[in-house]
């Protein structure tokens, strides 16, 4: 049986975890040895490890057939490129705002496969659009995405059902955009706009920088992506950043050195952190528009899902797990093996295997709505 191991044990490297234990032999490693508690009772084994440790990262996926990172983005790129040098697979999911092309290189001096941003968007979102690069001549793409809980809590009206610290970074990085064949920098939160969706009504759509490698491996005239909130969560956080609030230049105050995003984690995480088995809901909707045969080509991309009270895991954890399982299941099958640094969109380049994730993710209750207009 293979062996594959997980770093981080948070909300969604806990799914993952568990769908993999299913048909393989599967380690958790995280610091924090008192996350193992959801654990007990699994076919699961557990490792206390400090992966900000580059020789721990390595000593502790020695003897694995596949790594999955599942840690926080602050800490991706480092840990990334600890596991290529080791010369082990990988499947990540870590928001790093690093390229990880930049490691493409050597991963293929290591013979590496690593499949890297493989979570529902970026993700699957780019995994759906190069499927459909290769089918067609594609002019504009466009990726609406969030994960929202249900109750709408005064002040913020939102919780972080993956790595809070990420949710900030998402606020603060300039995105980039595409318009007219050209890579423009946008503010982040900017453009916005009210969508009505007929499940939950009201939500407002902003640009963030989700786009990343699809700036480099397509050659498509406009792209964007924007995340959704509930309306007015957005104008308080532009104020947060306005203050300074999310900034990472220390400020002295009382005699002592601080980082202002160090005491905004500090306060907000606590508003941010999901109630136990606190239900919530993911959107993903993606607009690919083009050419096919000398025709106007439209599709349309569709995903509504929420918690499932069954298994007690959150929408945000299936959604982004489970395309994470699903190509990690690729690979271990030996259907996919390209070498190097391999964003989402190159699974989709596969029509084969495009079809195996979209299949996985069906069996797994994700019901994806695919229209042609």
């Amino acid at each position: 049986m293979k062996k594959v191991i997980i770093l981080g044990s948070g909300m969604i490297g806990s799914t993952i975890a568990v769908d993999l234990a299913e048909d393989y032999q599967v380690t958790v490693a995280d610091k924090d040895s008192q996350r193992f508690k959801l654990f007990k009772n699994k076919k699961i084994k557990t490792v206390t490890a400090d992966l900000s440790s580059d020789s721990e990262i390595k000593k502790t996926i020695r003897d694995f057939d596949l790594v999955i990172g599942a840690l926080p983005g602050f800490m991706g790129f480092k840990t990334l490129r600890s596991i290529i040098e080791a010369g082990k697979n990988v499947v990540d999911i870590s928001f790093f705002p690093e390229d990880p092309l930049l490691l493409d290189n050597l991963a293929k001096e290591k013979g590496v496969t690593a499949v890297v941003d493989c979570g529902v968007s970026p993700g699957l979102s780019n995994i759906i659009l190069g499927y459909h690069y290769r089918k067609m001549k594609v002019k504009n793409y466009k990726c609406i995405v969030g994960g929202l809980p249900f109750e709408k809590e005064w002040p913020f009206q939102y919780k972080a059902f993956f790595s809070p610290i990420d949710v900030i970074e998402e606020y603060k990085r300039p995105a980039r955009i595409v318009v007219d064949g050209k890579v423009v920098e946008k503010e982040a939160m900017s453009d916005s706009e009210i969508i009505d969706y007929k499940e939950v009504g009201n939500l407002e759509a902003f640009n963030t920088d989700g786009l990343r490698s699809l700036l480099n491996t397509v050659q498509i005239p406009n792209m964007v992506e924007k995340t959704l909130r509930y309306p007015a969560h957005i104008d308080l956080m532009k104020i947060f950043r306005a203050v300074g609030f999310f900034d990472e230049k220390e400020i002295e105050t009382g005699g002592k050195f601080i980082k202002p995003v160090d005491v905004t984690a500090k306060l907000v995480f606590p508003f941010w952190s999901p109630k136990p088995n606190e239900k919530d809901f993911t959107i993903l909707q993606i607009f690919i528009e083009g050419e096919s045969d000398n025709n106007k080509s439209a599709h349309q991309y569709y995903i509504y899902d929420i918690y499932d009270s069954d298994t007690g895991m959150s929408s945000m954890a299936r959604t982004t797990g489970f395309t994470c399982t699903a190509a990690a299941r690729l690979f271990l099958e030996g259907k996919y093996s390209v070498k190097g640094i391999c964003p989402p969109e190159f699974i989709g380049f596969e029509p084969d295997c495009f079809d195996y994730i979209i299949s996985y993710l069906g069996k797994k209750k994700i019901q994806i709505i695919h229209t042609e207009y």
